[in-house]
């Protein structure tokens, strides 16, 4: 048997002149038409907060014994339950903590969605839901969240048949109990 067990503390995490650095991932999946051809339609997966207050993306802290790409995998799969391909970074953006009330560097990547598991480390603590773009970035909370999906709308747009690029690579992240 194989269990998947969130991470928890702060003593191994990066930090960025002062600032906790966070990464996440916009999930995305392509839309599939009645005839079996991608459309060009995708849509995003968001997460509620632990509280259950708030709309948002999987994101937390990174962690000093991992890469950048493994922290936002590992996000998606204990906060979301989903695997997939982590691709180039969409951008990094400085924001204060709602909570802490300090400063944060969040990293944001995509995420094309090729596995949505039926359990996860955070299922009891979160609720996932699919939703269209719009719908999505007028429910998300953060705004440098908002300005992350901004730029993977900008990003799928400009690419030719919203193929995601070559150079992605897989990772799964998954720990024997």
């Amino acid at each position: 048997m194989v269990c998947v067990v969130s991470r928890t503390g702060r003593q191994f995490q990066r930090y960025n002149k002062g600032r906790r650095q966070v990464v996440g991932c916009i999930p995305y999946r392509l839309k599939i038409s009645t005839d079996g051809t991608i459309s060009e339609e995708f849509e995003v997966l968001v997460i509620s907060s632990q509280k259950g207050h708030a709309l948002m993306f999987p994101k937390g802290g990174w962690e000093l014994d991992e890469s950048v790409e493994e922290a936002a995998s590992r996000e998606s799969l204990e906060e979301a339950g989903v695997i997939g391909n982590v691709e180039r970074q969409l951008g990094k953006w400085d924001f204060l903590s709602r909570s802490r009330g300090t400063f944060y560097e969040g990293l944001m990547f995509p995420m094309l969605v090729k596995e949505e598991l039926e359990l996860w480390p955070e299922q009891h603590l979160r609720q996932r839901m699919w939703m269209k773009v719009d719908e999505a970035r007028e429910a998300c909370r953060d705004w440098w969240m908002k300005e992350a999906l901004d730029a993977l709308v900008d990003r799928l747009s400009s690419s030719p048949s919203m193929k995601p690029m070559e150079e992605d690579t897989k990772i799964q992240l998954i720990s024997t109990c």
